[in-house]
Parts: structure tokens; sequence; C-alpha cells
């Protein structure tokens, strides 16, 4: 048994792999036989890696969830920003470039709108649990944009640490949220088209939580969404602690 141990250890991302591959086919069965269809796999093989994650870091009282535990640490590579770059980049060959270029000006409009939006909400969040200094405003109110753009606003600006450990929060449960539901939501927005993940992404901004809510819906719409999504992140560097920064504190 310990060389066993010993040898999946070694070839944990192997056998993360092979775990994830085993989620998708008994997800899948889980959709057909229990649901008639009607909750996509995807979403089925979400939550089963939520609950994995829980427990995981449960056990160890680690960071990383289930890649704490040492046979399991090939998940913390799969689940990394490597192989996420590379599932964005090879789905964007299946891209049209005619209908981004076409979704253009919607797509920067629902860039703009869904940075202010998430921004607003993030910093009202804030104040009603009793911050009222503006760096600390500014930065949980990025973090409510992605987890990205929560502690590059903080470090601009000068938050604490514990400022930004909230605004990464408020960025995670954003993104986990935006994943679940997704596939529920999908149907009823009309999210069945490239048009309309594009705008999507550029709405929601979280580029995890879009990936895999379009890929939860159709693995053919992750590309646009990833693409605006991207942008939004980018973009919400830019703005949190430059143009936001100066509103909040000539309020505050």
């Amino acid at each position: 048994m310990e060389i066993f141990y010993k040898f999946l250890e070694r070839n944990s991302l192997i056998l993360a792999f092979l775990i994830v591959g085993l989620i998708m086919y008994f997800s899948s069965i889980i959709s057909e036989k229990l649901t008639n269809k009607k909750l996509p796999s995807a979403a089925i093989a979400i939550i089963l890696g939520l609950i994995l994650a829980y427990f995981g870091g449960i056990q160890t009282d680690g960071e990383k969830g289930i890649a704490d535990i040492k046979i399991f640490n090939g998940f913390g590579t799969l689940g990394g920003s490597m192989f996420r770059d590379f599932a964005i980049i090879s789905t964007a060959f299946g891209a049209s470039l005619l209908i981004m270029k076409k979704t253009g000006l919607l797509g920067l409009i629902s860039l703009f709108l869904g940075i202010s939006l998430s921004f607003i909400f993030g910093v009202m969040l804030a104040y009603f649990y009793g911050y009222r200094d503006s760096i600390s405003l500014t930065t949980i109110g990025a973090g409510a944009c992605t987890y990205i753009v929560g502690p590059v606003t903080g470090a601009a600006i000068g938050a604490s640490s514990d400022i930004m450990a909230l605004s990464i929060a408020a960025g995670v449960i954003k993104a986990i949220f935006v994943a679940i539901i997704t596939p529920f939501i999908a149907k009823s927005i009309g999210l069945n088209n490239p048009h309309t993940a594009m705008i999507f992404g550029g709405m929601i901004g979280t580029n995890t939580g879009v990936m895999a809510g379009l890929a939860a819906t159709d693995e053919k719409l992750v590309p646009y969404g990833a693409m605006t999504a991207t942008f939004y992140t980018g973009l919400g560097c830019l703005v949190c602690p430059s143009i936001l920064f100066l509103i909040v504190k000539s309020i505050i």
C-alpha cells in the first residue's frame, strides 16, 4: 500500500485527469437518469467538484481544497492558470472573427456597464458592513468585479492585507455563483449564441465563472464569453484604482 500510495503521489496529475473523467462520466449519468437532462452534466460536475474541494480543505485545514492532500495535488496543476489558458486558446480556434466584429459596440458597452454595476454593488455591500474609508470601499468594490481586480486595486491604492483578502473572497464567491447558476438561467436570458455570450462575458466579467458556466451551457460559447471577460479584468485593473477610486474618494 505504501508503494501504491507513492506511485499515486508521483503521478498525481494523471490521477487528477482520471478522477475528473470519472466525475464527468457519473455526472452525465445523473443528468440523464435523474433529471432527464434538464440539469446539464457539467453543472453537476461543478457542484461535485466544489463538494470535494470543501471536504479536502476541511480534512487538511488547507487553502487549496482537495489539492492539499498529497496524492491529489495534481488538481492544483490541472485547475491552475496554465491549463485554463491552454483551454481558452484551444477553444478560441472555433471562434468566428466576423461575429466578434459584429458584437463590437455592444461588447464595449457591456464591459463598462458590467464593471460599474459590480463595483457599485461591492461598495454598497462594504458600506453596509461598516467600512467608511475610500480605500477599503474601493478595494472591496473592485473585488466584486473579479478576485484579480480586487488585490491589484488594493495594492495600487495602499489597502491593508485583510481588506485585499476580503476583496479576493468577494470575487471568488462571485465566480462560484456564476459558474453554478449560468446553466439554469441560460435559456431565460437567451444565452445560446456567440453574441449573447460576448455580452454575458462583458457584463459578468469573472473569467473563471464565465468559462465554467458557458462550458456547462454550451462549450462552443466559451471562447466568446472568455474574450470579453478577459478584457473586463484588464479594464477593471485600469479604472478601479484610478477613475472609480477618485469618484469614491470625492464622495466619501
